[in-house]
């Protein structure tokens, strides 16, 4: 029989999480286990099996100890920079240095992962001042889709020494290739990771975007006043119900098949005329008949739902967008279609 525990001094910091978790029950746990990486989930579950017994008195000192750890502080501010400096007194630097690029770099497990998420302009930019072998290594194990919108961006006679060593290409060693991982991690992760950080006017126009429609028109007034440059450049970043207008046709269609037929309803009830046609138009007829119906049987609704109802619209066009399966045109020559 395990030996019960009940000297708290003697735990291990892998112990003490290990009884926080089983003290916390399962639907706790569960959400905490989600967020931590295969490594440590086995070393908690590998503590908590050989666990045993732990004392009553052991488990109210350890919930007494994080209280006062957690409030000694008087607040948490999580950031990469606190999160980086706790990292540096545990973790040797290169593993931190690994960890914090993984952290604020592009997503994805594998470096190959995470490259397949960076924007193709950005990587051919790099690779062009790098050796076509070492391109063509990298090329041959991310996404085709990926490395064939990276090689169109490419100059064209240094894509060309590209693909001519890609098939040529034998087997790459592994530690030609461990080589490779190791230079973009350095080199390029870790410095793409510094300078992705967002523009703020981006991030006020997403967060403009998700605001209602009375607040909307306060804080943007009072912007005006204050800032009339950046008032403007966040009118142009922001994405609204009525600029669906730039959605094709393919698109719209889409778009009705992803959202409920009662939200886009009552999005349409305080849309312009000219969205309202466009939905319209590529709806069957009695599609469309069906749909004025309803909103006529709506009556009087309140405006608050309408901009609940088109904000959930924009959000699943905005999600299509970025996956690329809607294009929202613009008004530069590089959002011209061709049919």
């Amino acid at each position: 029989m395990a030996k019960t525990k009940d000297d708290f001094r003697g735990l291990s910091g892998p112990q003490k999480a290990a009884i926080f978790l089983l003290s916390l029950g399962q639907s706790q746990s569960s959400k905490l286990f989600e967020l931590m990486d295969d490594e440590e989930i086995r070393e908690l579950s590998q503590t908590m099996a050989t666990l045993g017994s732990v004392n009553a008195a052991v488990i109210e000192r350890l919930f007494v100890e994080f209280a006062d750890q957690l409030s000694s502080s008087g607040s948490l501010v999580g950031s990469y920079d606190s999160t980086e400096r706790l990292l540096v007194n545990s973790l040797p630097e290169d593993r931190v240095s690994q960890i914090m690029e993984e952290i604020r770099g592009p997503a994805g497990r594998t470096m190959w992962d995470k490259l397949g998420n960076v924007n193709e302009a950005v990587l051919a930019n790099y690779f062009k001042n790098e050796y076509p072998q070492t391109v063509a290594v990298v090329l041959s194990k991310i996404r085709p889709d990926h490395a064939s919108r990276v090689l169109s961006v490419l100059p064209e006679n240094f894509a060309m020494e590209v693909i001519m060593r890609m098939l040529r290409m034998e087997a790459v060693q592994k530690e030609v290739l461990d080589h490779v991982e190791k230079t973009l991690r350095t080199e390029f992760m870790t410095n793409l990771a510094r300078t992705s950080r967002r523009d703020s006017h981006e991030m006020m126009a997403d967060i403009f975007n998700n605001l209602d429609r009375s607040a909307e028109n306060r804080f943007m007034t009072s912007l005006e006043e204050r800032n009339r440059e950046s008032a403007e450049r966040i009118k142009q970043l922001m994405f609204t119900f009525d600029d669906l207008i730039r959605v094709d046709a393919a698109g719209i269609q889409l778009l009705l098949r992803q959202v409920e037929k009662d939200q886009l309803a009552l999005a349409l009830k305080g849309g312009s005329e000219d969205v309202k046609e466009l939905f319209f138009q590529n709806m069957s007829e009695r599609a469309g008949k069906m749909m004025r119906e309803d909103m006529e049987a709506m009556g009087a609704v309140r405006l608050r739902d309408v901009d609940e109802a088109q904000a959930t619209v924009v959000v699943v066009a905005k999600s299509l967008a970025d996956s690329g399966e809607i294009v929202i045109s613009g008004t530069g020559d590089d959002d011209e279609l061709v049919y």
